[in-house]
C-alpha cells in the first residue's frame, strides 16, 4: 500500500494493519506528520500540532508491539492516529479555544472523552481548528488563518468542528473527535463529505466539567466511514460518575450495528424547514435520491417532518449563551462573539428559553411515534466561501446562519441522534450530503442504515 492510500485508509484497517505488523505505529504517525507539515498550511486544520508526543508514543507503542505475543488483547485503536479539536482540553497541551489571548493556555487535565480516547491506544496528533469559542458554523477565527476546504480550498469546511472534519478529509488524520452543539459535526461532515454522528443527549459524558446550555451540545465522531464513525462512538461512550444525563449501554456494540440486517423501516422526508421554506435544488435533489434508494431497499417511505415552530428565538438565547459561559473577557473576544457576549439574557430569560425549549422539543420527539427516522438536508444550501460574510455586521450574519444550518438545531434541542452522510459532488466538486435523525437513544439503526446506503453508493475519498 503506498503512502496516500494508508493515510487514506480507515482507521479499522489501520488498527489491524498494526497488529499484524503490516505497519507499525512509528510508521503511522511519521507519514500523518510529514503530510502535516507539507500540506496543512494549504488547509489550516490543525491549531497545534504535538509532533514530540506523537513519535514518543508511536516508539513506545512499536516496542510494545514487538515484545506483545498476544496483540487481540491490546486497546482496539492501538496506534492509530487521531486529532482533539481546541475545545476540548488534552493536559499538558495547549488549548486556545479559537482565542489568540489564550495561544499559552496550558490544559492541567484530560476531557473525560480525551480519557476514554487515550485508554482505547489512540495516538492524539494535535488541535484542530475551531470557530471561537465553537461559536460560529465556519472556521475563521480573528487572529488565526481560516481553515479551509480540502475539496475546493476557496471553500470553508463548516464549523464549528471545521479543522476536525478538513484534517480527516485531507488525510491530515485517520479519524477525529468533535462537538456539536447546533450542527458542529453534521455541518462540517456535510462540507467535507464525511460522515459524522451527533449521538443522543446522555450518551457520551461532559465529565469532568459541566453542561453549559442544557444539553444541547456533544462530543461525536467524524470519519471517512460509517463503521469508523461507530467504532469512535463505542469508545467515547459511557456514564462517568456525576453526569446530568445518562443512557443504558447499548445491548452490542456500533460497530456491530453496522452490520445488522434492518427489517423494513417507516422513514419520513422533508426537502422544507419551517418556517423558512425549501433548501437549495442541491440539497432537495440529495435527500430525494437517499429516499428513492431506501425504497429500493424496501423501506416504507411517507413526506413527513415534525413542527419547529417557536423554536428559532429560545435555541438561540441558549445557543449564544455559551459565549458568556466561556468565561473570556469580551476584548479577548472577536467582534461576532462581543455582539453575542452583549446579547446575553438575565437568568430568568435564559430559563424561560430552555422551558419553551423542551416543550417544543417534545413536540419534536413525539413526531417519531410514527416514524422510525426521518431524512432531511443537513444544511439549507451547499458551502459558502471562505470570508463571504466577513463584511457583513452581527445582525445580518446571525440571519444568515440562522437559515443555513436551520434543519440541525430542532435536534440538538430534542437530544436525539442524527448521523450526517455524504451523497455526491455538485458542480463544483463540493460534497452534498444528508442528516438521518432516529429515536432517542437509536443510533444503532441509524448506523445500520447509513452503512446501507453507504455500501449501495460508496462516497468517493478525496486525493489530497
Amino acid at each position: 500500500m503506498n503512502s496516500v492510500d494508508l493515510a487514506f485508509s480507515s482507521a479499522l484497517e489501520q488498527a489491524r494493519s498494526i497488529r499484524s505488523s503490516e505497519v507499525s505505529p512509528l510508521e503511522l504517525a511519521e507519514l500523518y506528520l510529514e503530510r502535516i507539515g507539507r500540506l496543512d498550511a494549504q488547509v489550516g486544520s490543525y491549531v497545534t500540532v504535538m509532533t514530540e508526543e506523537a513519535i514518543a508514543l508511536a516508539k513506545s507503542q512499536t516496542e510494545q508491539l514487538a515484545r506483545t505475543s498476544d496483540r487481540e488483547n491490546l486497546p482496539p485503536f492501538f496506534g492509530v492516529p487521531i486529532s482533539i479539536k481546541d475545545l476540548t482540553p488534552v493536559a499538558g497541551v495547549r488549548c486556545t479555544y479559537g482565542v489568540p489571548a489564550l495561544l499559552s493556555n496550558i490544559a492541567t487535565y484530560d476531557d473525560g472523552v480525551v480519557a476514554k480516547i487515550k485508554a482505547a491506544g489512540f495516538n492524539i496528533l494535535g488541535k484542530t481548528a475551531t470557530a471561537q469559542v465553537g461559536s460560529l458554523p465556519y472556521t475563521e477565527p480573528e487572529g488565526f488563518p481560516p481553515t479551509r476546504n480540502p475539496w475546493n480550498l476557496d471553500y470553508t469546511p463548516g464549523g464549528s468542528s471545521g479543522g476536525a472534519a478538513a484534517a480527516v478529509a485531507a488525510g491530515l488524520c485517520a479519524i477525529a473527535q468533535g462537538s456539536d452543539g447546533g450542527g458542529s459535526i453534521r455541518g462540517p461532515a456535510f462540507c467535507c463529505g464525511l460522515v459524522g454522528i451527533k449521538p443522543t443527549r446522555g450518551r457520551v459524558s461532559h465529565a469532568p466539567v459541566g453542561d453549559y446550555q442544557s444539553g444541547i451540545s456533544t462530543n461525536g465522531p467524524l470519519a471517512r466511514t460509517v463503521r469508523d464513525a461507530a467504532a469512535l462512538l463505542d469508545v467515547m461512550s459511557g456514564y462517568i460518575t456525576g453526569d446530568p444525563y445518562w443512557l443504558p449501554n447499548p445491548e452490542s456494540s456500533f460497530l456491530e450495528a453496522a452490520d445488522h440486517k434492518l427489517g423494513n423501516l417507516r422513514v419520513a422526508f422533508s426537502t422544507t424547514i419551517a418556517p423558512l421554506g425549501e433548501v437549495s435544488s442541491s440539497c432537495q435533489q440529495a435527500v430525494i435520491d437517499t429516499v428513492n434508494l431506501l425504497s429500493e431497499f424496501g423501506h416504507n417511505i411517507e413526506p413527513g417532518c415534525p413542527d419547529f415552530a417557536g423554536l428559532i428565538e429560545p435555541f438561540s438565547v441558549i445557543w449564544q449563551s455559551g459565549v458568556a459561559a466561556s468565561g473570556i473577557p469580551a476584548p479577548a473576544l472577536e467582534p461576532m462573539n462581543r455582539w453575542l457576549l452583549d446579547r446575553t439574557r438575565s437568568a430568568g430569560e435564559y430559563l424561560g428559553a430552555v422551558s419553551q425549549m423542551q416543550v417544543i422539543a417534545r413536540r419534536i420527539v413525539g413526531f417519531f411515534d410514527n416514524f422510525d427516522v426521518l431524512v432531511l438536508p443537513t444544511y439549507m444550501y451547499p458551502q459558502i466561501r471562505v470570508g463571504e460574510w466577513a463584511n457583513l455586521t452581527p445582525e445580518e450574519t446571525l440571519q444568515k446562519i440562522i437559515h443555513w444550518i436551520a434543519p440541525c438545531p430542532p435536534f440538538n434541542a430534542s437530544g436525539q441522534p442524527a448521523i450526517a452522510l455524504p451523497t455526491g459532488l455538485d458542480t463544483n466538486g463540493l460534497p452534498l450530503g444528508i442528516q438521518i435523525i432516529g429515536k432517542p437513544g437509536a443510533e444503532a439503526t441509524l448506523i445500520a442504515l447509513a452503512a446501507q446506503i453507504e455500501a449501495a453508493k460508496p462516497f468517493p475519498i478525496l486525493d489530497f
